[in-house]
């Protein structure tokens, strides 16, 4: 009898970050069935009732890039933001473009990353800990050089960076988004988009608000 892929991704609060934070789990049942999950409790298992039975652990994949958390609207639909950084959706313009030139980037790539990734809030911060604008983990930051995450022309300039660096590395925007998310190394290991469920929700979540509201053409790039 075949087992089941199950995948369960979470939201760690802001407030708490223990050390398995960007750690992806995989867990396999009695019957075969897989679980794969970045939220666990102190022993090190499965954090949740219903997952009781997943008690073998065969691996846990992490990398210092890696920022899986699950991801929501910022409204009632994709297309929306928190009213209070509304105000912002367009105040970042002038810095997107002189990011996406300097990296040969489609701005609006850029703002579609943004606009899923922290809605526009320059203070945002994730479970995992990534921050700012492009929420950059430490070790991105670190690696592209940005000092202040926090400050937007700094963390757009690094993100954009990264991402045009992942687009050159997987040829691919898909991959590329995965690799954003989920951290490069997890898109080697997979060989493609990881079976994470907010990874795959991030990338058509991104890949929409691309083509959708910011002028884009994911299948040009993709194709590229």
């Amino acid at each position: 009898m075949l087992g089941r892929l199950l995948l369960l991704c979470s939201a760690l609060t802001v407030y708490s970050l223990p050390s398995w934070a960007g750690n992806i789990y995989k867990f396999r049942d009695a019957d075969g069935n897989i679980l794969f999950t970045n939220v666990v409790d102190g022993r090190g298992k499965p954090r949740g009732q219903d997952f009781g039975r997943y008690t073998k652990l065969e691996k846990v994949t992490w990398f210092a890039d890696t920022n899986v958390h699950k991801y929501r609207n910022w409204g009632k639909d994709e297309f929306a933001v928190r009213p209070s950084f509304s105000k912002n959706r367009d105040a970042y313009d002038d810095i997107i473009a002189q990011a996406a030139s300097t990296y040969g980037l489609d701005k609006g790539l850029v703002k579609a990353v943004i606009h899923t990734e922290s809605g526009f809030n320059p203070l945002a911060r994730s479970g995992p800990g990534a921050k700012g604008l492009m929420q950059l983990m430490p070790a991105t930051a670190k690696r592209f050089k940005v000092d202040d995450v926090y400050d937007p022309a700094q963390n757009i300039r690094g993100g954009a960076e990264y991402l045009s660096f992942l687009l050159k590395r997987f040829n691919s925007l898909e991959l590329a988004l995965a690799g954003y998310n989920a951290g490069e190394g997890n898109v080697d290991k997979y060989k493609g988009i990881p079976p994470f469920a907010e990874t795959q929700d991030y990338v058509r979540r991104v890949i929409s608000r691309y083509n959708k509201l910011y002028g884009g053409s994911a299948e040009r790039l993709s194709m590229n």
